[in-house]
C-alpha cells in the first residue's frame, strides 16, 4: 500500500511538472522563448535600478543597494513559483476546460498543482540567474563566488521554493472556490507581499500596526538568508533582522514554512470538499 501511494504521488508530480513545462514553452518558438527569458527580468530589474538611481543619485556603491537588488532578484519566485501552483486550477478550469479530468484521472490533485508549478520555477530561475548576473557585470554587486556560504544558500533556498508551492497551494484552495473575478489572486497576494516582505525596503518604513504581518511571513526570513548567503558582509544594511543571527532566521524560516504548509493541506482539503458539493470544479467563470 506504502508502494502504491509513492508511484501515485510521483507520477502525479512527473506527469504535472511535464504538462506544466510544455504549457510554459510552447507559446513560441524556442529562438523567441530565450529572447523574452532575458529581456523580461532585465526590463523588470532596470525599473528597480533607475528609480534607485534617482532618489540616490546613483550612489551604487551604499550597502543598501545590493540589498534591494537582490531582494527584488529573488522576489521573482514568490511571483513565480506561488503563483504558478494557483494559476493551475484556473489555467485547468477555465482556459482548457480539463479540471473536471484532472479529478477522475488517478493522481493527487495537491501534488499535481504542485508539479504545475515546477515548471514556473525553471522559468523564474533563469530571470533569477539573468538578474543577478546582470548585476554582478554591469552594477558590481558585490557577489564573490569564494565569499558565499553555499550550504546556507542552497538549503534557505530549498526550503523558501518549497514553502512559496504550499502557499501557492494555499491560493489555489481559496481559488477552487472563487466564482468571479479569480484571474489576479496570485499577482495581487505577491504584489501585496512585495511590500511587507522586505524585498526592497526595511520593515521600519512601515506603519508600526502593519510591521507584524511582515515579521508572520516566512518571505521575510527566506529573504534575509539568502542576501547573507551571498553578501553577509553588508547584513547590516536592513536594520530589521540585523539582531538575528543566521541561526534564529533559519530557525523562523523553518518554522513559520512548516505551519504554512499545515495551513495549506488543511485549506486545500476543506476548499476541495466544499468544491465538490458547490459543482465548481468544472465551472467556468470567465465572461
Amino acid at each position: 500500500m506504502l508502494n502504491l501511494h509513492k508511484s501515485e504521488f510521483w507520477r502525479s508530480f512527473r506527469v504535472a511538472t511535464w504538462l506544466g513545462w510544455q504549457i510554459e514553452s510552447n507559446w513560441a518558438d524556442p529562438l523567441l522563448f530565450v529572447i523574452y527569458s532575458i529581456v523580461k527580468p532585465l526590463a523588470s530589474a532596470s525599473i528597480l535600478v533607475v528609480m534607485y538611481g534617482i532618489i540616490t543619485n546613483s550612489n551604487f556603491q551604499n550597502p543598501l543597494f545590493p540589498y534591494i537588488y537582490l531582494g527584488n532578484a529573488f522576489y521573482i519566485y514568490v511571483g513565480a513559483v506561488m503563483g504558478g501552483v494557483s494559476w493551475a486550477v484556473i489555467d485547468d478550469r477555465e482556459h482548457y476546460k480539463t479540471l473536471k479530468y484532472m479529478y477522475v484521472a488517478p493522481i493527487k490533485i495537491p501534488v499535481y498543482l504542485l508539479g504545475r508549478g515546477v515548471a514556473r520555477f525553471l522559468t523564474g530561475s533563469i530571470s533569477v540567474f539573468i538578474t543577478i548576473l546582470a548585476g554582478v557585470v554591469f552594477l558590481k554587486v558585490p557577489i564573490v563566488l569564494q565569499q558565499i556560504n553555499w550550504p546556507l544558500f542552497f538549503l534557505s533556498l530549498l526550503i523558501g521554493i518549497v514553502m512559496l508551492a504550499m502557499m501557492g497551494l494555499l491560493l489555489g484552495s481559496i481559488t477552487l472556490l472563487l466564482v468571479h473575478h479569480s484571474f489576479g489572486i496570485a499577482e495581487g497576494v505577491a504584489g501585496a507581499l512585495y511590500l511587507f516582505s522586505g524585498a526592497i525596503f526595511p520593515l521600519e518604513v512601515l506603519p508600526a500596526w502593519l510591521r507584524p504581518v511582515g515579521f508572520a511571513m516566512p518571505i521575510t526570513y527566506w529573504l534575509e538568508l539568502l542576501r547573507r548567503s551571498l553578501v553577509g558582509n553588508v547584513a547590516q544594511a536592513f536594520p530589521t533582522l540585523a539582531g538575528f543571527s543566521n541561526l534564529d532566521l533559519f530557525g523562523i524560516l523553518v518554522v513559520l514554512s512548516v505551519a504554512f504548509g499545515i495551513l495549506a493541506i488543511y485549506a486545500f482539503r476543506w476548499c476541495d470538499y466544499r468544491a465538490r458539493e458547490r459543482g465548481l470544479i468544472d465551472r467556468v467563470t470567465n465572461y
